[in-house]
């Protein structure tokens, strides 16, 4: 856990740290917003940013945004202040902790940051043997793939092979490649020089000179162009990256571990992949089964979201009654452990009692999680209905109609839709661009941002 504390803290600093280090967090101190922004984009990297709630936390966080730093927040004040709190919650900062700090607190937000980033919980024998070979390849520096349907959880499992591996002390930067536009990803990954571009008013240490000594993931691979492709196969043969508007060579010693959901192989067959770098990236392959396919791991996953979210919302001893078991273990969970997670989330916030019956578990508009002969009963009829409506239109017409109401159904989201979809990033992009030029309305991105976040 990296922790970068920001401003005076009411001369509350020396505290701070110290319960921050015993709590096994790395600990950077600057005085000013400007100096973070300055210091996370030089590669000093943090998972978490404690700031002086007097200091303009809003500016801080829309600063990062424009430099496509993550990075959550938590604000901090002498005493208890209601007023300053509320405001630097509104400034977008996840917690208020009142000063002089409290080590339990400290200690429990800390824990919260990491919560669940390397929780791997396998109770079938399918999941179980992609933990074994995790656990046996963790500690070499050989790259690793790990491919698997939408939200198996493949980023968890990229942090538990970091974990166990002899890096485990050095940092685990993470980048989506598919919710970055093409224009910027290079820069994200590679960093620039001052001067290198319009808008690069600064050097910007890209996300392989941040993960120096530890990890890097690179989410979604198979969204990355040709061109960076060629560029990342480099990085990775010979060790060393090359700045946008650089001059000379950036050693790097990092782990390289990626991420796709979708048949890389078949991408190469397209011409969409390169060959060569899948053979680079693919040294050892984690796939990670559906969770239709390790039907026993529900029922442990189940109990752990139900502890979580209990706590979370301060509702203890809530638990699963055996008839809302049966219908967890019924449905077909298209959106895997994700959608569990949601789904139990739900369930604790709608429980009446201490047992958390099948009247609870629900889809997010409200309606009970069928049982998968229900499911397919209905699904059947929607069929029929959608096949008669199709009957006189041309493919080009359907294709249009799937996807924009696809991607009305994510809310915007250009990257849920294309995994539903089952096509490229990029692909829809090109779509939409040609709807849109073509005067057809076309659902904006949530928040109205530029892209998607992952």
């Amino acid at each position: 856990m990296r922790l970068l504390i920001v401003g005076p803290m009411g001369g509350q600093i020396s505290a701070a740290t110290k319960i921050a280090l015993d709590q096994g967090a790395k600990v950077a101190h600057v005085d000013t917003i400007e100096q973070a922004t300055a210091a996370l984009r030089a590669g000093r990297g943090a998972d978490l940013l404690m700031v002086d709630a007097r200091l303009d936390i809003a500016a801080l966080i829309a600063a990062n945004e424009a430099e496509h730093i993550v990075a959550p927040v938590v604000a901090a004040g002498v005493g208890v202040d209601p007023t300053l709190a509320a405001r630097a919650i509104r400034a977008g900062a996840r917690e208020f902790i009142s000063l002089p700090p409290d080590a339990e607190l400290i200690g429990a937000i800390l824990a919260a940051v990491a919560c669940d980033q390397t929780t791997v919980i396998a109770e079938d024998p399918a999941m179980r043997q992609v933990i074994s070979l995790a656990d046996q390849t963790a500690s070499s520096d050989a790259s690793i793939l790990i491919t698997g349907e939408s939200g198996v959880g493949k980023e968890v499992m990229a942090r538990y092979v970091h974990q166990k591996s002899k890096r485990k002390a050095g940092p685990f930067i993470a980048i989506n490649c598919a919710a970055i536009p093409e224009n910027l990803l290079e820069s994200e990954l590679f960093g620039h020089e001052k001067n290198a571009f319009t808008g690069a008013v600064a050097r910007r240490i890209g996300k392989f000179e941040e993960a120096d000594g530890g990890t890097l993931l690179l989410d979604e691979i198979s969204e990355m162009e040709l061109r960076l492709q060629s560029k990342l196969l480099r990085a990775l043969q010979e060790r060393v990256i090359d700045r946008v508007g650089g001059t000379k060579p950036v050693p790097v010693n990092i782990r390289v571990v990626a991420t796709s959901n979708r048949d890389l192989a078949q991408a190469v067959r397209d011409g969409e992949f390169r060959e060569d770098l899948l053979f680079r990236l693919n040294v050892v392959n984690l796939r990670i089964p559906p969770l239709r396919e390790r039907r026993n791991d529900i029922a442990a996953l189940a109990a752990h979201f139900v502890a979580k979210y209990a706590k979370a919302n301060g509702r203890s001893q809530l638990r699963l009654n055996e008839e809302a078991l049966q219908q967890l273990l019924a449905h077909p969970w298209r959106g895997n452990v994700r959608e569990l997670e949601n789904t139990m989330h739900r369930a604790v916030l709608l429980a009446s009692g201490p047992d958390i019956g099948p009247e609870a578990i629900r889809t997010p508009d409200g309606a009970p999680v069928g049982t998968r002969g229900h499911d397919l009963a209905a699904r059947a009829a929607d069929a029929a209905d959608a096949a008669r409506a199709l009957v006189g239109r041309t493919v080009s017409e359907v294709e249009q109609d799937l996807i924009l109401e696809t991607l009305s159904h994510c809310l915007g989201n250009r990257t849920h839709a294309a995994m539903i979809l089952g096509i490229s990033i990029r692909t829809l992009r090109n779509k939409l661009k040609a709807y849109s030029d073509a005067g057809v309305a076309v659902p904006p991105p949530p928040n109205g941002q530029a892209f998607d976040a992952a």
